[in-house]
């Protein structure tokens, strides 16, 4: 399997997140990277290549162009303001505010594009997020190419971002660029399956209207979980979406018996929708010692994943999206796909 991967993810390192009421290293770093490219030549996976220069077309389609000259622009926008920080969302639309109008300020225009304030962006951000989506894009084409799969080592993650909002350390929605340049290349229907414990709310909300692209999510109760207002079971989509989105949502301290099952629903639905081609929003905090997580999933559980992802035998691209305990987050990850490959 080939690996596209771009060392234009280290710029981006926010020095801090707000967790728990207190500022600490963001839990979404630079080393989670190191950890999966260290598994990966471990296990003999060393076809790992960088992506060529982003194709933005396809983004300015996918994107609100406010939002694209937001990401481009905020932290410029920022300094001039005075902020001697990092970018991070202090104001938010509420209930019953105006939601039309971007505010010209950039401390209220980063809280329009947010959906979360644990999120900052530094000087690196965007270059970073363009490099994520580059990697992705060039994945999608060594598949549509031909091979059965490929891996595309993204970081920043993309699953929680939408069209035009970031947040949940996602700027740019790589699994939905990749899943809309299947459809570009003639798949007639494309699955998007989310793994990651956290509800794919971004790819949710950019395909919730569409028939065209299935969108299946397993992920922690959003009563319980993050992103908390998205991800329940009776969102099933709408209009032409309708019954082209599934959510699973699981209690805290699920363990695997019960979460391969919801999988196992989750692939039987991809395969009856008849896709042609599988996106893979490949998280693995759903394991037992996640530090910002509350599944139960072991090491050899991501393994059996992989095998149950692979036997499908659709035209697979892997993105990579969560997993924060660091010391595993390779192995997890590589499980995964050792698995796929394995069936």
């Amino acid at each position: 399997m080939k690996v596209f991967f771009s060392e234009e993810h280290r710029r981006h390192f926010p020095q801090a997140e707000l967790c728990g009421g207190e500022f600490v290293t963001p839990f979404e770093r630079p080393s989670r990277v190191e950890y999966v490219l260290g598994r990966l030549k471990e296990q003999g996976l060393t076809d790992i290549v960088a992506p060529g220069p982003v194709d933005m077309a396809p983004i300015r389609t996918l994107c609100d162009p406010g939002y694209l000259d937001f990401l481009e622009n905020a932290w410029d926008e920022w300094k001039a303001e005075g902020f001697a920080g990092e970018v991070i969302a202090a104001n938010f639309p509420a209930r019953r505010m105006q939601i039309s109008r971007p505010p010209r300020n950039i401390d209220g225009k980063v809280g329009y594009y947010s959906l979360a304030s644990e999120t900052a962006l530094t000087n690196g951000t965007w270059a970073a997020a363009l490099s994520s989506a580059a990697s992705a894009q060039a994945a999608q084409a060594h598949v549509a190419a031909g091979a059965k799969s490929a891996f595309a080592l993204c970081r920043p993650p993309g699953h929680h971002a939408t069209a035009d909002m970031f947040g949940g350390y996602c700027f740019l929605n790589n699994a939905a660029l990749v899943a809309e340049a299947f459809r570009r290349d003639g798949a007639g229907r494309v699955a998007i399956l989310d793994i990651d414990f956290h509800h794919g709310n971004g790819t949710q909300d950019i395909f919730y209207g569409r028939g065209d692209v299935f969108f299946a999510s397993l992920h922690g109760a959003p009563e319980d979980a993050f992103p908390y207002f998205l991800g329940y079971a009776d969102e099933t989509g709408i209009g032409a979406g309708e019954g082209a989105n599934a959510n699973y949502p699981m209690l805290p301290g699920t363990a695997y018996d019960v979460w391969s099952g919801a999988l196992d629903t989750a692939l039987a639905r991809i395969r009856a929708f008849g896709a042609e081609a599988l996106v893979i929003s490949l998280g693995t905090d759903a394991y037992k010692d996640d530090p910002i997580s509350f599944f139960k999933l072991d090491c050899p559980d991501f393994l059996d994943a992989g095998r149950r992802i692979g036997s499908h035998g659709l035209p697979t691209v892997f993105c990579m999206e969560g997993g924060y305990a660091i010391q595993q987050v390779g192995i997890n990850t590589v499980n995964v796909l050792e698995g796929f490959l394995d069936a």
